[in-house]
């Protein structure tokens, strides 16, 4: 395992799915107000270009209805940045031991929801390094406007984390870090990631999906248009995020 914590994400399709669905507790008004008063602060250059996101989860086994959902949400993210200028989306993903993926970048919801469609959640530990590391490397290749991770565990050394989140700050790239649940060790980490990328921290619960389906929504505007883009927005989920602003 030691050799494996370096390894960027393999680029191959993702394997069978399966289901699962279980509730959780609503999500704290607060940290959605905080997530949108960060994106709005960043502006990434799209130049007249399409945006690229890097959207990964955890795919750990903890993390099945969360992907279920994510899933049926993936869709709504390219048809908020369409008007805008549209999106290019690559899935990261990890499970397992040491299983960490990529799949190509995709520019519509069907693909994405494909790709989505044929993973299953397995059993195992977090591999958020490999994400960060394998999100400096696609952004040496081409700008990646912003990360969107979803997740509710962290079980690696913090300090390795901050390191990797260094680098893809030193590349302009925002990480907007997606916490389900109250875990307090995931949460110092993914707010530390979030710090040091001048991304954003917001903590979700299923049991609202649609806050996870607002959230993706406005990540994905952001990295279409911007601050301008998202504060333009003139959708349902855009007014009730940033009327809790007001």
């Amino acid at each position: 395992m030691a050799n494996e914590r370096d390894k960027t994400p393999d680029k191959t399709t993702p394997a069978p799915a399966g289901t699962r669905h279980e509730p959780a507790a609503p999500s704290a008004r607060a940290e959605i107000d905080a997530f949108i008063k960060r994106a709005r602060t960043l502006a990434p250059s799209t130049d007249g270009k399409r945006g690229r996101l890097i959207f990964a989860l955890d795919a750990t086994m903890s993390r099945q209805p969360t992907w279920d959902t994510a899933c049926k949400l993936q869709g709504e993210m390219f048809r908020e940045a369409a008007s805008i200028g549209g999106l290019d989306v690559q899935l990261v993903y990890f499970r397992g031991l040491n299983e960490c993926r990529a799949s190509r970048w995709v520019s519509d919801g069907a693909g994405l929801g494909d790709l989505m469609g044929r993973i299953h959640c397995v059993g195992g530990h977090t591999q958020i390094r490999k994400v960060l590391r394998h999100a400096r490397a696609e952004s040496d290749r081409g700008k990646v406007a912003a990360l969107v991770f979803v997740g509710d565990a962290m079980e690696e050394g913090i300090d390795d984390l901050a390191a990797a989140a260094g680098e893809l700050a030193l590349r302009g790239m925002p990480a907007f870090m997606f916490h389900e649940g109250h875990d307090p060790i995931a949460e110092q980490a993914f707010r530390e990631i979030a710090r040091l990328t001048r991304g954003a921290y917001c903590r979700f619960d299923l049991s609202a999906a649609h806050e996870l389906g607002e959230l993706l929504r406005a990540a994905a505007v952001y990295a279409a248009g911007g601050v301008k883009a998202l504060t333009a927005q003139r959708s349902e989920g855009a007014r009730k995020l940033l009327a809790q602003m007001r």
